[in-house]
């Protein structure tokens, strides 16, 4: 039995053994043929600075301009409204009507006092005309003519307490129609006809303005600060593009206005306002878009090639080359693209070298065969017509 076990043992320890001498053999036939192997032919660019505008993307937010609630001014029952829910209005232009009556005969009251208080002060005016003849000629008393004096005055003062009364009941009079304050689009009816409401009884509705409109957006500290350093004292009216969230480009071009004074701690970001022309009322209050904001002056950046920048895993890199011209795998952090250029804002500076063509056969740390662009076309062009013939 001992014996069937030493056996059975030897075999797999044997086995073990040539399986590993096949690997071994397996990998050092494999890093010869490696060593063998040609040096991949690849195409060199050198990293350039160019001016560019700079652009940065963000989430925004469509707000309106103006966002008013419609109260009633004074109390009463809501007798009829003039519009429907989601109408746009413009201001100026009624929407509810509280019961007049009351405030009407309230300003005929008040009109009827100014008229007769009128007619007082004119015969009154009449008679301290006549007295002012006669006091001269001692036809009457001083103190008769200091009392018509006197009268006219106090009536003087009544018409106007009485005009101001009239102002004042034509006001009340004139918030029975309840009328839109601003140009926008009317919300939900809070308070039905039918109702009775007064200045505590909150929002008939609420009216959202459309033409101006805002939007707003949090811009991110660090670009913040790239914004600004490029702009320093230029750091009004950028351009600002909208994009809508089907992903068509917004009409109108808006102009960023406002940029709050602090960062955000929670966020990291800095709240910034651009202004839209929104005449078809295509932006909605409340919607969300994507904000695409301009710097006002050109920087000097470096740009490295599209075809020089590849992505994996752990983000975007290029093969630079080290000072023997062997490529090395550099992780690198990119802006926005201008053209045919990726803008780059961490891991290349002017002077390094990218590979741009041939990157499929690089391998990091081992050689390369450097050609012209005009070489590299040239043997694409031979592969390609091999490939036919095949």
């Amino acid at each position: 039995m001992k014996k069937n076990i030493i056996i059975f043992l030897s075999i797999i320890v044997a086995a073990i053994l040539i399986r590993y001498g096949f690997s071994a053999i397996s990998n050092i036939m494999q890093n010869k043929a490696m060593m063998n192997k040609p040096a991949p032919t690849v195409s060199v660019a050198e990293i350039q600075e160019q001016k560019v505008i700079r652009s940065f993307e963000a989430p925004g937010r469509v707000v309106s301009k103006y966002r008013v609630d419609v109260l009633a001014r004074i109390s009463g029952y809501l007798q009829k409204s003039y519009f429907k829910e989601g109408d746009f209005v413009k201001a100026g232009q009624v929407l509810f009507l509280i019961e007049p009556t009351e405030y009407s005969n309230a300003s005929n009251v008040a009109a009827a006092n100014v008229k007769n208080l009128k007619a007082q002060l004119v015969y009154a005016e009449k008679q301290l005309a006549r007295a002012s003849e006669l006091v001269k000629k001692d036809y009457i008393a001083k103190a008769q003519y200091d009392q018509m004096l006197s009268n006219r005055d106090a009536l003087k003062a009544q018409l106007a307490s009485a005009q101001a009364s009239y102002n004042d009941a034509n006001r009340n009079l004139g918030y029975t129609h309840v009328k839109s304050p601003v140009d926008g689009k009317v919300g939900i009816i809070n308070v039905t006809v039918g109702n009775y409401v007064s200045p505590n009884s909150g929002a008939l509705t609420t009216i959202n303005s459309t033409n101006p409109i805002y939007v707003t957006f949090p811009l991110d500290s660090a670009d913040f600060q790239v914004l600004a350093n490029a702009d320093k004292n230029n750091n009004k009216n950028r351009k600002v593009e909208l994009i809508l969230s089907g992903g068509a480009k917004y009409a109108y071009d808006g102009s960023q206005d406002f940029q709050d004074n602090k960062v955000d701690q929670s966020t990291g970001t800095v709240t910034m306002r651009a202004t839209f022309k929104n005449p078809n009322n295509e932006l909605i209050h409340g919607e969300f878009v994507t904000v695409k904001l301009y710097a006002n002056n050109p920087v000097e950046v470096p740009v490295a090639p599209v075809t020089a920048v590849l992505e994996n895993q752990a983000g975007k890199y290029v093969y630079k080359l080290d000072e023997n011209d062997i490529p090395q795998l550099t992780y690198i952090k990119i802006g926005e693209q201008n053209g045919d250029k990726w803008i780059v804002t961490e891991g290349l500076k002017k002077g390094d070298r990218v590979v741009t063509e041939g990157l499929q056969k690089v391998i990091p740390g081992k050689p390369v065969k450097i050609v012209s662009d005009e070489e590299m076309a040239k043997i694409k062009k031979e592969q390609v017509t091999q490939t036919k013939k095949k």
